[in-house]
């Protein structure tokens, strides 16, 4: 259920703002949104996983957060995440 290290270093290079950039609010978007598909297709199959399902709403909270930070410093940033990720809202 969690991300390899190869996909995490992957969308870090993808989504990082300067060289050696881990936590600013794109990337850590990105990281949430790619653990978010990834329990998304795992309910398909396992539909009574309820403890996981808490965690996916804390990870969906978690992104939601983010980004309402993110929209209030600098709305087309924001919306240059939003576009990329393919999140809607």
């Amino acid at each position: 259920m969690s991300i390899t290290a190869e996909r995490k270093q992957s969308l870090i290079k993808e989504y990082a703002i300067k060289p050696d950039d881990t936590g600013s609010p794109e990337v850590q978007v990105a990281i949430l949104t790619e653990r978010i598909t990834n329990l998304t297709e795992h309910f398909k199959t396992h539909v009574k996983d309820n403890h996981s399902r808490r965690g996916l709403l804390k990870l969906v909270s978690q992104r939601r957060q983010l980004l309402d930070y993110v929209k209030s410093r600098d709305e087309p940033r924001y919306r240059s995440i939003i576009e990329r990720l393919g999140i809607r809202r």
